[in-house]
């Protein structure tokens, strides 16, 4: 009776957990850096402004954005900026978030410094 109880109380919270929608952080700190779910580094760009990419066409295929799924909620220091096309991408303390196209594996960092405006963010 006691197992068929906490089975019970424990699907009762599990239902009322399911609906809440809690944000889970869309990248985690690896090495000391900010990593995309992917494992990838994750840059800032001194050109972008709080809440605005300033990094497009050929730029963006350089540095791709750090895209946040359809559905995607802020939290904490993370929050979404708009681009242009409508597309939604993650920003860290207001900053957007990209990776490199030069970075190939998890862990690789060979972004930092690039033209002296590119920096791996470390929280």
């Amino acid at each position: 009776m006691r197992s068929f109880y906490y089975s019970l109380v424990a699907a009762a919270l599990l239902t009322a957990c399911a609906g809440k929608g809690y944000a889970v952080d869309p990248a985690r700190v690896a090495d000391g850096m900010l990593v995309g779910p992917n494992g990838m580094t994750l840059y800032i760009f001194d050109k972008d402004s709080t809440g605005k990419s300033t990094c497009y066409d050929k730029c963006a295929v350089n540095w791709p954005p750090f895209y946040a799924e359809p559905g995607a909620k802020a939290s904490g220091d993370y929050s979404l900026v708009t681009r242009d096309d409508g597309k939604q991408m993650w920003a860290y303390k207001g900053k957007p978030l990209y990776y490199w196209i030069k970075d190939k594996k998890p862990g690789d960092k060979t972004g930092e410094g690039v033209g002296d405006v590119w920096w791996i963010v470390k929280p």
